[in-house]
């Protein structure tokens, strides 16, 4: 018999009772679970709420079923709906009367929404370990590279030279911002909600701040009606993965590019990419193609839950029990990516001599011969005309700005003169552009600098 079949005059449909039932994917908040009952039967008994011998023995009672279930020696039951069922009623059954006590005082309802912070916390937390290794990484990357020019780009066309120790910081402030989006999500879920009872709190005096300080959080609900109908917290955690996942595609749509014949600025090794079952030449780059398609997943479940919740008036509804679901699996596949990724671009080779070879093509440094004139006195309206006149005829000759001599350039405009060659070396082209932001060896060196203190916090 159900525990709330009281009201009932006969039993559920078991139609209804497998739609009905969660425990297929809620039994992972077992420890969050019965942890948090452990802290509410703690603050039963102390409060007098309930006998202290019974709330001893409740919280003894919890314990074993808590050992039990880290050891999986516990087969949830689907006719126990919910992981919280699950543990009543294995409680009861374990410690007899004293166990149809631990529910004085709350509802499923704030009994979900407390676990679910609490698994929230936890996976936040998880999310910076992850981010923050591979940003270690990328750092101990861009150290090595900080002289290994390569061309930049804007719509996919080379634009202008720049490093691959600073197109590796890009993502750093990327992966920087998305650590601290899931630290705000933590500060989201740090709320204690239980004693929000169903909707409007409850008629015993229960100790609110006694239970989140044993579960260590930071403070209580202010509104017993918010306390149990709301999700932000999640949406905060999906909107942060969503986002990380985002960051992560772009970073694997670049070294998927950046593998190919045509590219050639990466090697993938051996051990994180795949071959062909037809082609015996194709090394495919699949671990970081499936991280760009799941990236689609993580979007979908921010999506899934953004929906489940744009209706539901206040306070709790059924509709709530599909959060789980996206939030797990975003989780676990934020996870995953985060840290296959960080495996594979520890072993990616970046091929610098290409990528320097990339550079010295496609005019980067006509920016600079325009900076050239200007610095020469040229209007940069007129110098930019001029060098778009210049690159129109390299191109027509199959030649390079730095293929020209200098009777040639001065055909165009009398201001150019023989120092023009070294200004527009690709050398001098990053290391001019010496500001804080800019690729310079000496702005990135302190750039990186600046990061690893960030990440140190």
């Amino acid at each position: 018999m159900k525990l709330w079949a009281g009201r009932f005059g006969k039993a559920t449909d078991q139609l209804v009772d497998d739609f009905h039932s969660s425990i297929s994917f809620d039994q992972r908040l077992f420890e969050q679970d019965i942890t948090g009952s452990i802290a509410h039967a703690t603050m039963l008994g102390e409060q007098g709420i309930i006998p202290a011998a019974d709330a001893e023995k409740i919280v003894q009672g919890l314990r074993s079923i808590l050992a039990d279930a880290r050891e999986g020696k516990i087969a949830w039951r689907t006719d126990a709906e919910d992981i919280h069922m699950n543990v009543e009623t294995l409680l009861i059954e374990r410690i007899g009367e004293a166990g149809k006590r631990l529910h004085t005082g709350r509802s499923r309802n704030d009994q979900v929404a407390l676990d679910t912070r609490m698994y929230a916390r936890v996976s936040c937390r998880e999310a910076e370990t992850l981010l923050s290794e591979l940003v270690s990484v990328l750092l101990d990357t861009a150290e090595k590279h900080l002289h290994t020019i390569m061309p930049g780009y804007t719509h996919l066309q080379k634009a202008q030279p720049i490093t691959l120790a600073h197109h590796l910081l890009a993502y750093v402030q990327m992966f920087l911002r998305d650590r601290d989006r899931f630290r705000r999500a933590f500060d989201a879920a740090d709320v204690m909600v239980l004693g929000s009872g169903a909707l409007a709190g409850t008629t015993y005096p229960l100790n609110r701040a006694r239970v989140a300080e044993l579960l260590d959080f930071s403070r209580v609900s202010e509104n017993s009606l918010d306390g149990v109908s709301d999700r932000d917290f999640l949406l905060d955690f999906l909107s942060a993965a969503s986002i990380a996942m985002m960051h992560l595609s772009r970073f694997c749509e670049e070294l998927i590019l950046w593998n190919t014949h045509e590219f050639r600025f990466v090697e993938m090794d051996d051990g994180f990419a795949t071959g062909s079952s037809i082609m015996p030449q194709k090394k495919n780059p699949d671990v970081a193609e499936l991280i760009r398609g799941k990236t689609g997943r993580v979007y979908g479940d921010l999506m899934t839950l953004l929906t489940v919740m744009k209706g539901i008036p206040l306070a709790y509804n059924k509709d709530m029990q599909e959060d789980k679901e996206a939030f797990f699996d975003a989780r676990d596949t934020l996870v995953k990516s985060l840290t296959v990724f960080t495996a594979m671009l520890k072993t990616v080779t970046f091929r610098a001599d290409v990528m320097e070879k990339g550079a010295a093509g496609g005019f980067t440094n006509a920016t600079d011969c325009a900076d050239y004139l200007v610095k020469k006195g040229v209007p940069f309206r007129d110098a930019h005309r001029v060098v778009g006149e210049l690159v129109a005829h390299c191109l027509s000759e199959n030649k390079a700005l730095l293929d020209l001599t200098l009777p040639e350039l001065r055909a165009f405009h009398p201001a150019f003169d023989s120092d023009v060659f070294e200004a527009l070396s690709l050398i001098a082209c990053v290391e001019k552009r010496d500001i804080p932001g800019a690729p310079a060896p000496a702005q990135v060196r302190a750039a990186i600098a600046r990061a690893r203190a960030k990440l140190a916090e």
